[in-house]
């Protein structure tokens, strides 16, 4: 199963997110309507991965489904099913959160990896990109959130700038020219932590005292060494 790009959206309890999500065209549309009996069976049975917020799935959960409800789904129109599930924003804006995959318990198992981080929030930046009548002012807005979302997920990686440009697959020239610009942002975000979290091993002072001399808030400094640690 493919991971998509989204944040949780807020849906009403009594019904699928993706009710609120359905695509305008018409193939998509009928699509929809063909697994939508699917979906609201996956509500029902966990509402805590398909209702209200999605959360991203572990890997083999298709399988697992199967195995766990051989009398309620068959093998095709899960797959189809999870697949609309899978292409939804709410499901993409969290896996583009980096929010963890979970089991069908809803307990975490593994991290989303950094290369479905990335195909999610580009999904999303695209989407957002081709709506009707978007203006100006909102494309800019677009690029800035897709920029701060590569930032995030590459410090999140804990990879290198060359390992983690490894991972992806060459793009169009806009979103290459985002890429670039978050990647560097985020090293020089973390060069001058790092350069933090030195000058306070050497400085021998209180976290409140070393904040202090610099001018800056402890809270800040405290949340900067511990990104600078981890």
């Amino acid at each position: 199963m493919t991971d998509s790009p989204i944040t949780a959206t807020e849906v009403a309890p009594q019904a699928p997110a993706h009710a609120q999500t359905t695509p305008v065209g018409k193939t998509r549309k009928n699509r929809f309507s063909e697994v939508q009996p699917v979906l609201e069976k996956l509500f029902e049975l966990y509402p805590h991965l398909f209702g209200k917020r999605f959360l991203p799935l572990k890997l083999g959960v298709f399988q697992e489904l199967l195995e766990a409800h051989p009398d309620v789904f068959d093998r095709q129109s899960l797959k189809a099913a999870l697949g609309v599930h899978a292409r939804s924003t709410p499901y993409l804006q969290s896996v583009a959160s980096g929010t963890s995959r979970h089991d069908l318990q809803g307990k975490v198992v593994e991290a989303v990896s950094p290369e479905h981080v990335y195909f999610a929030a580009v999904e999303l930046f695209h989407r957002r990109q081709a709506r009707k009548g978007i203006s100006a002012e909102e494309a800019q807005s677009n690029h800035q959130r897709l920029r701060a979302q590569l930032i995030a997920a590459f410090d999140a990686s804990g990879l290198s700038k060359q390992d983690y440009l490894a991972l992806l697959p060459a793009s169009d020239e806009i979103i290459t020219a985002v890429l670039e610009e978050a990647l560097s942002q985020a090293e020089l975000d973390r060069a001058r932590r790092e350069a933090l979290q030195r000058s306070y091993e050497v400085s021998g002072m209180t976290l409140q005292a070393f904040a202090d001399s610099l001018g800056m808030d402890p809270r800040t400094v405290q949340a900067a060494l511990h990104v600078a640690a981890n």
